[in-house]
């Protein structure tokens, strides 16, 4: 049969002459589309950073053995901002101290609102029964007492898991809402304690 004139080559079924019409890239073009990925990358994650988590430096051992004197970790400064989540017993929070704004404080919450804490001997009992600590080591124990105090509303009964060296609220207090700013999310520095805080 003789065929039409105005008809295409035929094509082998399967085969795609896409790829060998298409320019083949260049090297310098494939560079440049890498170093444009790179640099997008690299924005999204500094806006991450200063945006929704800031570094910060721990000063101090109140917190040991969580977090030692110059480590460096990650604060998510929205998770409680937005509402994304509560406040929950067992978190590290960073507040301002409510004493002196210009400083700032990590510590753990122990006691949430309408919770009544009493320390005795250094043992912390929540709502009448002793609380399990195992983040808090025998040596880092005190042997404090404190009577049982209700925690408003509002509020939050804060401590340091150095509980010998720690300027809490059993000093100072339940701590309010508005001074806390952020969750200690992860330790970044050094290499060798770097992971997620729990």
């Amino acid at each position: 049969m003789e065929q039409d004139s105005n008809s295409s080559t035929p094509v082998e079924p399967g085969v795609d002459t896409r790829a060998a019409d298409a320019p083949r890239r260049s090297p310098l073009s494939f560079t440049l589309y890498w170093l444009r990925d790179l640099a997008l990358s690299v924005v999204i994650a500094i806006a991450v950073i200063l945006f929704l988590y800031q570094p910060v430096k721990v000063e101090g051992t109140s917190m040991m053995p969580s977090l030692s004197d110059q480590e460096r970790i990650f604060i998510n400064k929205f998770t409680y901002r937005f509402g994304i989540s509560e406040v929950l017993r067992g978190d590290l929070v960073v507040f301002w101290f409510p004493g002196d704004t210009n400083k700032s404080y990590i510590k753990r919450v122990i006691g949430l609102p309408g919770d009544t804490v009493e320390v005795n001997a250094g043992k912390v009992l929540l709502n009448g029964v002793q609380l399990a600590e195992g983040y808090v080591p025998d040596g880092y124990r005190d042997s404090l007492f404190l009577p049982p105090m209700r925690v408003p509303e509002d509020h939050y009964f804060v401590m340091g898991d150095h509980r010998s060296a720690s300027n809490d609220s059993r000093s100072w207090g339940p701590l309010h809402r508005r001074y806390i700013y952020g969750k200690a999310v992860f330790v970044y520095w050094p290499i060798d304690r770097m992971g997620v805080l729990r």
